[in-house]
Protein backbone atom coordinates (compact mmCIF):
# COMPACT_ATOMS: atom_id res chain seq x y z
CA UNK A 1 0.00 0.00 0.00
CA UNK A 2 2.93 2.34 0.85
CA UNK A 3 4.41 2.34 -2.44
CA UNK A 4 0.77 3.04 -4.38
CA UNK A 5 0.57 5.96 -2.16
CA UNK A 6 3.64 7.37 -3.17
CA UNK A 7 2.99 6.99 -6.67
CA UNK A 8 -0.42 9.12 -6.78
CA UNK A 9 0.71 11.48 -3.55
CA UNK A 10 2.67 14.19 -6.58
CA UNK A 11 -0.74 13.72 -8.75
CA UNK A 12 -2.74 14.88 -5.50
CA UNK A 13 -0.03 17.61 -4.83
CA UNK A 14 -0.29 19.73 -7.81
CA UNK A 15 -3.22 21.35 -6.77
CA UNK A 16 -1.89 22.51 -3.39
CA UNK A 17 1.31 22.78 -5.06
CA UNK A 18 -0.03 25.24 -8.05
CA UNK A 19 -2.16 27.37 -4.90
CA UNK A 20 1.26 27.60 -2.61
CA UNK A 21 2.85 28.88 -6.03
CA UNK A 22 0.36 31.52 -6.69
CA UNK A 23 0.40 32.63 -3.00
CA UNK A 24 4.24 32.65 -3.08
CA UNK A 25 4.01 34.68 -6.22
CA UNK A 26 1.96 37.30 -4.33
CA UNK A 27 3.83 37.73 -1.73
CA UNK A 28 7.22 37.84 -3.23
CA UNK A 29 5.60 40.70 -5.83
CA UNK A 30 4.51 42.48 -2.56
CA UNK A 31 7.93 42.10 -0.85
CA UNK A 32 9.95 43.39 -4.02
CA UNK A 33 7.52 46.14 -3.92
CA UNK A 34 8.42 46.88 -0.24
CA UNK A 35 11.90 46.37 -0.47
CA UNK A 36 12.22 49.11 -4.04
CA UNK A 37 10.63 50.97 -1.86
CA UNK A 38 13.15 51.53 0.55
CA UNK A 39 16.12 50.95 -1.57
CA UNK A 40 15.44 53.45 -4.13
CA UNK A 41 12.32 56.24 -2.56
CA UNK A 42 9.70 55.07 -4.96
CA UNK A 43 6.50 53.23 -5.61
CA UNK A 44 7.19 51.48 -8.91
CA UNK A 45 10.24 49.83 -9.97
CA UNK A 46 11.73 50.41 -13.40
CA UNK A 47 10.56 48.37 -16.48
CA UNK A 48 13.35 47.29 -18.81
CA UNK A 49 11.05 49.30 -21.82
CA UNK A 50 11.43 52.70 -19.60
CA UNK A 51 13.07 55.33 -21.84
CA UNK A 52 13.42 57.20 -18.99
CA UNK A 53 15.60 54.59 -16.75
CA UNK A 54 19.48 53.50 -16.95
CA UNK A 55 20.71 50.11 -17.76
CA UNK A 56 21.77 49.79 -13.49
CA UNK A 57 18.41 50.69 -12.15
CA UNK A 58 17.02 48.54 -14.38
CA UNK A 59 19.62 45.57 -13.49
CA UNK A 60 18.83 46.28 -10.35
CA UNK A 61 15.63 45.87 -9.42
CA UNK A 62 15.57 42.72 -12.08
CA UNK A 63 18.33 41.49 -9.99
CA UNK A 64 16.12 42.24 -6.68
CA UNK A 65 12.87 41.09 -8.26
CA UNK A 66 14.80 37.83 -9.22
CA UNK A 67 16.03 36.91 -6.08
CA UNK A 68 13.05 37.18 -4.14
CA UNK A 69 10.94 35.40 -6.06
CA UNK A 70 13.46 32.35 -6.08
CA UNK A 71 13.85 32.59 -2.17
CA UNK A 72 10.39 32.88 -1.61
CA UNK A 73 9.80 30.33 -3.59
CA UNK A 74 11.76 28.21 -2.15
CA UNK A 75 10.50 28.58 1.39
CA UNK A 76 6.89 28.35 0.23
CA UNK A 77 7.56 25.09 -2.08
CA UNK A 78 9.70 23.32 0.92
CA UNK A 79 7.28 24.61 3.70
CA UNK A 80 4.43 22.79 1.77
CA UNK A 81 6.25 19.32 1.07
CA UNK A 82 7.35 19.45 5.12
CA UNK A 83 3.85 19.75 5.82
CA UNK A 84 2.76 16.93 2.88
CA UNK A 85 5.14 14.59 5.03
CA UNK A 86 4.33 15.66 8.33
CA UNK A 87 0.33 14.77 7.32
CA UNK A 88 0.73 11.39 4.88
CA UNK A 89 4.37 10.60 5.92
CA UNK A 90 5.26 10.97 2.24
CA UNK A 91 7.45 13.14 0.48
CA UNK A 92 5.19 14.90 -2.49
CA UNK A 93 7.60 14.41 -5.14
CA UNK A 94 8.79 11.04 -7.00
CA UNK A 95 12.20 12.68 -6.51
CA UNK A 96 12.35 13.30 -3.24
CA UNK A 97 14.24 10.40 -1.82
CA UNK A 98 12.67 10.37 1.60
CA UNK A 99 11.84 6.25 0.92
Amino acid sequence: MGKKKKQKLPLAYKPVGFVLGWAGGALAGMAFQKTWKLIRHEDDAPDALDPDRGWGEILLAAAIQGALFAAVRSVVDRSGAKAIERSTGVWPTQAGGRD
